[in-house]
């Protein structure tokens, strides 16, 4: 399976890195392939060497702009035009979209990739592993819009969280639903 990674390219705390090399050294131990920003900074650049030791296959988007941080052990580097076109060529390569901890490009991602599967251009599983509970504020928010009418959707249909890299593996890998 190709599972396209959202996370942060900054230098972060061991609580959040800890379990993204986790979840990586599980990927590529599952035989999958790590679909990322092609970044060898910060937790991007950890998880591609976590996944890469694993036995994963890697393949990195970069964007010309942060041409100068790519990844240059992936197997495949593509480097896309400008975001908009970075963030396409991600989501057309995942089987599976699974979102690290990250900031405003990891949350900017996420939402048109939700965007789009809550009108259908895509059926891709998106799950976040919520480390440390970096999640908390966003699961409500999105709950809220649930209940208050904004989703035409159940939000379980549209997006997962999970404890850890284990339990989004076994979603991931389990029957489809």
């Amino acid at each position: 399976m190709n599972i396209t990674v959202f996370c942060s390219a900054n230098d972060l705390d061991e609580r959040y890195t800890a379990p993204a090399r986790e979840f990586a050294k599980l990927l590529g131990e599952h035989g999958h392939t790590l679909v990322w920003g092609g970044s060898h900074a910060g937790l991007m650049g950890q998880i591609a060497d976590e996944a890469r030791a694993a036995g994963a296959r890697l393949v990195g988007v970069s964007v010309e702009l942060l041409a100068h941080k790519a990844y240059q052990g992936a197997d495949e580097l593509v480097t896309a035009v400008d975001l908009a076109a970075r963030k396409a060529e991600l989501l057309a390569r995942a089987d599976a979209v699974v979102v690290l901890v990250g900031g405003l490009g990891t949350l900017d991602e996420v939402t048109e990739a939700v965007e789009l599967k809550k009108h259908k251009q895509h059926r891709k599983p998106v799950v976040f592993l919520d480390t440390d509970g970096f999640y908390d504020g966003l699961r409500t928010q999105l709950r809220r819009m649930e209940r208050e009418g904004f989703l035409p959707a159940a939000l379980d249909s549209l997006v997962r969280f999970a404890a850890d890299g284990a339990e989004v593996l076994a979603y991931l890998e389990g029957p489809a639903d």
